[in-house]
C-alpha cells in the first residue's frame, strides 16, 4: 500500500512538472523580442529580422511628392507593415507576401508613422525616401 501511494505521488509530480514546463515554454515562445538588425534614420528604416515577436515603430518626416521605395519580405511567421499619414489615415498596409518591392507616393507633408507587427517572424523591411526632384 505504501509503494502504491509513492507511485501515485511520483506520477502526479511528473504530470505537474510537465504541465509547468509546457506552460513556461509556451510563455517564452510568445514573449516579445527582436533578433536581427534595425536601423532607423530620418529618411529610411531597415529591419533585417532573424526572429521577431511584437511591434516596432518609426517615424519619417516627409514632404508632399516624396516617394517611399519599399522592399518587404516575410520568410516565416506573420509580419505586417502599416504606414500612416500625419492625419492617421493608412496609406499602406500589407504582409510582405503578395507585394514585396513597390513604391508609396506621399500625398502631403508631415510626420508619417511606420508600424510593424510581427508574430514569430523572419524577414526584412527596407523603406527609403526618394526625394521629389
Amino acid at each position: 500500500m505504501i509503494m502504491r501511494n509513492k507511485s501515485k505521488i511520483i506520477f502526479i509530480a511528473v504530470i505537474i512538472m510537465i504541465i509547468i514546463g509546457g506552460a513556461t515554454g509556451l510563455f517564452c515562445y510568445n514573449m516579445e523580442g527582436f533578433t536581427g538588425n534595425r536601423i532607423k534614420n530620418p529618411d529610411s528604416y531597415l529591419l533585417e529580422i532573424e526572429r521577431m515577436n511584437g511591434t516596432d515603430l518609426h517615424t519619417l518626416d516627409l514632404q508632399a511628392g516624396d516617394v517611399l521605395k519599399v522592399e518587404f519580405e516575410t520568410v516565416k511567421g506573420s509580419l505586417d507593415l502599416e504606414i500612416k499619414a500625419p492625419d492617421g489615415t493608412t496609406i499602406y498596409r500589407g504582409d510582405g507576401k503578395a507585394a514585396t518591392d513597390f513604391t508609396v507616393n506621399i500625398p502631403k507633408s508631415g510626420v508619417y508613422t511606420v508600424n510593424v507587427l510581427a508574430r514569430h517572424a523572419k524577414g526584412s523591411i527596407y523603406i527609403q525616401c526618394v526625394q521629389n526632384k
